[in-house]
């Protein structure tokens, strides 16, 4: 079955726009609910982020769960992966999150969760697309669900995220800068590092419903740099809108990816012998990272790009660390899902139990030159099959060696067909990149 509104991570587009519509999201409801009925389990919880929008799609969540004799418990603005946690301390049927990630305020979009704190089952989005096509009835008057909000909710993942940092250790005499994107993580990720000793400059920390992303957070991390840079902060960390997706500078102002971050993280666990299995990836992550864990003998996999494909790697191989360039860092020996905060503190542990800085810790891993170009194309084409194309990357490989890679994509959501080029030398990377992208170019007319 084709699927109609969930993407790779759930359903999202423009606010008044189908199927981001208050008609659509209550139909979205009750086709949830009616599914989630017929598995015994009847009570949902609801969180959202900090766009004006969400009061919007909350109450049409809720009426639609109702009508389906489904219990709401609504959560308020929290982060996607508190969402997954509490979701399993619940034993929920399903947890829903009303947010578009980084995107921004005229966006929105709806995650589902498990009850095991996971993405839902491709299974289940199916039955809930089925039922999608039916005429929407409401069930007996005693049967309709209630709801109620959790007041503690924040409280309890900030006691989560601190079970994740090592007991015994503090962040005294540590000073971080927290950039909350003004999104959904506004009032807990402080509180996190601050009741673990932290001195804390937060900024990104007042949403007015129109300013979530905006300037800000992991998508703007300028601005985290700027502050620490100001401070003369230890560490700065920025969060995305639904708190997910993390980037972190080092004192110097350095921006340091998610890339770097898995291989700091990777490098602890391998030099304190715990390191099990090896790390996962995407096609975009950089070839540097690939190098790195290598010389660790630390084995390395490729997932298609999403934190959903990253996830079903890391279950496939039995392994616990892997993540995205963007900043989806997912440990799952601590989450069942990327976490912005844990994954924070698990690279703080690392300084402090270090002593290192964060430049120090990333020092002995250099990123790659990496250059992308967005070819335009009229119609969808096979690379694959394309002789041209396939002429044009075998050229490039052999030009490249083992100290490069290039990796040509379609756009999931643009015509475009995506011309990636890395390797150690910045003339050679940007020089076959463009050689590429013309031959590409020509070969789509």
């Amino acid at each position: 079955m084709s699927r109609q509104f969930f993407g790779t991570d759930g359903i999202r587009g423009r606010v008044g726009q189908y199927p981001m519509t208050a008609e659509a999201v209550l139909k979205l409801g009750w086709a949830a609910g009616k599914v989630l009925a017929s598995k015994g389990n009847k009570e949902v919880l609801i969180g959202k982020d900090t766009r004006v929008s969400g009061y919007l799609f909350e109450s049409a969540l809720e009426a639609g769960l109702a009508s389906a004799g489904i219990n709401s418990r609504l959560l308020g603005p929290m982060p996607t992966p508190a969402i997954a946690y509490l979701t399993r301390t619940f034993r929920a049927a399903a947890g829903i999150v009303i947010s578009a990630s980084h995107n921004p305020y005229y966006d929105n979009g709806l995650k589902f969760f498990s009850t095991e704190g996971t993405k839902l089952p491709d299974e289940l989005e199916l039955e809930i697309e089925a039922i999608m096509a039916e005429e929407m009835t409401t069930v007996d008057s005693a049967e309709l669900g209630r709801a109620r909000r959790v007041d503690d909710a924040g409280g309890r993942y900030i006691e989560f995220c601190k079970s994740t940092f090592p007991t015994g250790l503090l962040l005294t005499g540590m000073k971080v800068v927290v950039d909350s994107a003004n999104g959904a993580a506004y009032e807990i990720a402080s509180r996190v590092f601050e009741e673990l000793g932290a001195e804390v400059i937060s900024v990104g920390a007042e949403p007015n419903g129109l300013n979530i992303n905006k300037e800000c957070g992991a998508t703007a991390p300028d601005n985290l740099r700027a502050h620490v840079l100001l401070e003369r902060a230890d560490v700065g960390v920025a969060l995305d809108g639904d708190g997910d997706r993390i980037i972190m500078v080092d004192h110097r102002g350095d921006i340091v990816d998610g890339d770097e971050i898995l291989y700091v993280l990777a490098k602890a666990r391998h030099d304190a012998g715990n390191m099990s299995g090896g790390v996962v990836g995407t096609l975009m992550s950089n070839l540097a990272l690939e190098h790195a864990l290598a010389d660790m003998n630390i084995p390395f996999e490729r997932a298609n790009v999403g934190d959903r494909y990253v996830m079903e790697k890391l279950k496939e191989q039995n392994w616990l660390l892997g993540g995205e360039n963007s900043g989806h860092v997912i440990c799952l020996d601590r989450v069942t899902t990327g976490d912005a905060i844990v994954a924070a503190l698990q690279v703080l542990a690392v300084m402090k139990e270090t002593g290192e800085s964060l430049a120090g810790l990333r020092h002995s891993m250099k990123l790659y030159p990496q250059v992308l170009v967005n070819v335009p194309i009229k119609e969808k084409i096979s690379i694959d099959d394309n002789a041209d194309i396939q002429a044009a990357v075998k050229e490039a490989e052999s030009s490249l060696g083992d100290q490069g890679r290039i990796l040509l994509r379609p756009s999931g959501t643009e015509p475009l067909i995506r011309v990636m080029v890395e390797g150690k030398s910045a003339n050679d990377v940007e020089r076959i990149c463009q050689a590429v992208a013309a031959r590409v170019g020509d070969a789509v007319g």
